[in-house]
């Protein structure tokens, strides 16, 4: 029976279906081939979600790629770690020598993270590293902290998968829904408070009565000031790093911020995003982890997932309906200097480090 060819309907991405002959086997194989995706947006204030899209198509994929479905996060951990950075007193300014960095295994064993696309020996600053994605620039802040404090500070932003505390664990090997990454990022525009996406807010019965109510959950991460900095620094991802696509190729102007991530192999293309008024995530890769691109060029989250932002917020921007304005401003005092504190401060060199780059290149890579 597999092995006969029957009549069947299979997904199509230009007629949503279509009607073919084929083996029962044929068509598990057929299906398998496509690149899942999961998306969500929602208000950073309320919670409430505002586009929730779990698959390309229900009929076909029914797996909820957004609340249920869980991958390996890749590079968009790293603001996490760099919020730890930042409230034990590091601000985006300060500088390292941009160099391989090894750290300790908890089995004693050395491990240096690859950093390939990058030159070594520069001075760079902190805002750089996250800018370009530097795995060296991550090691190092995770070289500064216990990974039990980033393992805790990963469960403060409401990841739920538990996360060992290992030093690998600052490239994003652990896995998270989408829904739990757009309300962790949420925390970034609030001020440090997270904040729980809320999908229903009222409940009402066939007479219009209301049966309940329901209000989003928030919890304070991290402190105001970290905001501040962090703000600066996601900003500089899209206005000068791997996320500047959205900048160049979807003329996007108004203020955001994000992070670009990919796991090993491009299994995993991951995009984060948000605008002073909508908090957005995005997750492409296969049913399987054998399902991929095999040229970074392609399988990079700034290729797979980045685009489908830039599509999604210009069509909100052009909808007037919608009431969405790309000329909104983060609120962050006029005198906050995300540098204070920073001992070797050039504001020269700051400013050079915040140059756009043509080419996201390598996101990121652990081993």
């Amino acid at each position: 029976f597999k092995e006969e060819k029957v009549e069947m309907k299979v997904f199509s991405w230009e007629h949503r279906e279509i009607d073919t002959l084929m083996t029962p086997w044929d068509s598990i194989r057929y299906h398998k081939n496509f690149l899942r995706t999961g998306f969500m947006a929602m208000d950073p204030l309320t919670g409430h979600v505002k586009a929730y899209a779990g698959g390309p198509d229900f009929k076909f994929f029914k797996y909820d790629m957004v609340s249920t479905g869980k991958r390996q996060i890749g590079s968009t951990i790293k603001p996490y770690l760099y919020t730890l950075a930042m409230e034990e007193g590091m601000t985006p300014c300060d500088q390292m020598i941009h160099q391989p960095i090894t750290l300790m295994t908890e089995t004693g064993e050395e491990w240096t993270p690859r950093n390939p696309g990058h030159t070594s020996g520069e001075m760079v600053t902190i805002k750089w590293g996250l800018q370009r994605s530097s795995n060296w620039v991550t090691a190092y802040l995770m070289e500064q902290f216990s990974p039990y404090a980033f393992a805790r500070m990963l469960h403060s932003f409401g990841l739920k998968t538990p996360a060992p505390p290992v030093v690998s664990l600052a490239l994003g090997p652990n896995e998270a829904s989408v829904y739990e990454m757009v309300g962790a990022y949420s925390s970034f525009i609030n001020r440090g408070i997270r904040v729980e996406p809320l999908l229903v807010s009222r409940i009402e019965d066939s007479y219009g009565n209301e049966v309940a109510t329901f209000v989003p959950r928030m919890k304070e991460i991290f402190s105001e000031s970290t905001s501040y900095k962090m703000l600066d620094m996601l900003k500089g991802v899209i206005d000068g790093g791997t996320g500047s696509r959205l900048r160049r190729v979807y003329n996007l102007k108004g203020e955001m911020g994000g992070k670009t991530g990919t796991t090993n192999n491009n299994s995993d293309g991951w995009f984060m995003s948000f605008t002073p008024n909508l908090v957005a995530g995005c997750w492409v890769g296969g049913e399987e982890r054998s399902i991929h691109f095999d040229q970074m060029a392609y399988g990079q989250g700034a290729s797979m997932a980045l685009p489908i932002h830039g599509i999604f917020y210009q069509k909100i921007y052009a909808d007037e309906e919608l009431n969405y304005r790309d000329d909104g401003k983060f609120e962050i005092p006029a005198d906050f200097n995300p540098c204070a504190g920073s001992e070797r401060y050039s504001p020269d060199f700051y400013q050079g480090n915040d140059q756009m780059i043509e080419n996201e290149g390598i996101d990121d890579l652990f081993n």
